[in-house]
């Protein structure tokens, strides 16, 4: 199973638009996804779900989690990382088997030029940690305002034909 992951809590984000996008584009491909937005997360999952306590609303969450092979991440730039509830949510997630030895491909965006370089950066190192194995060809997509159009779809087209690539890389790797 593969899952895409918009990975902030932030309603109607562009990286929840962005996200969007990819599920769409890789289902035209022949890839069906399942989809996990981080607003669909317990409003009290630090008191719900850390430590080894596991709330109704999370254990679905993580039966996903589970039996997802690939995930998706969609990160958009928080403070020049990636945003805390991201953390929260894979501190949360069950250890060793939510990640461990699983795939992930990593596509950084914000509203500034540099399309989230050090969150993707960042988070990389968590995926390493937890041996969850990251995708070489990460993908930074800056100014995302100018970049998507009302429809949110992609319309730059140098970031179509690299997203594109990046899909197709996911697809096999």
């Amino acid at each position: 199973m593969v899952t895409i992951i918009s990975s902030t809590n932030r309603p109607g984000s562009s990286t929840l638009k962005l996200a969007e996008y990819y599920k769409k584009q890789l289902a035209a491909k022949g890839l069906e996804t399942s989809f996990l937005s981080l607003t669909q997360l317990p409003p009290n999952i630090v008191e719900t779900d850390l430590y080894g306590k596991r709330s109704e609303a999370f254990a679905a969450i993580q039966n996903i989690i589970t039996a997802t092979d690939k995930f998706l991440f969609i990160i958009p730039e928080y403070n020049g990382s990636y945003p805390g509830v991201l953390k929260v949510f894979v501190d949360a997630c069950s250890f060793p088997e939510s990640f461990y030895d699983k795939k992930a491909a990593l596509v950084g965006l914000s509203s500034g030029k540099y399309g989230n370089i050090r969150g993707i950066d960042h988070f990389t190192g968590v995926c390493h940690y937890l041996n969850l194995h990251v995708m070489p060809l990460k993908l930074h997509i800056g100014s995302i305002r100018k970049e998507m159009d009302d429809e949110g779809d992609l319309t730059q087209e140098d970031t179509l034909r690299y997203t594109n690539e990046q899909m197709d890389k996911f697809i096999k790797f």
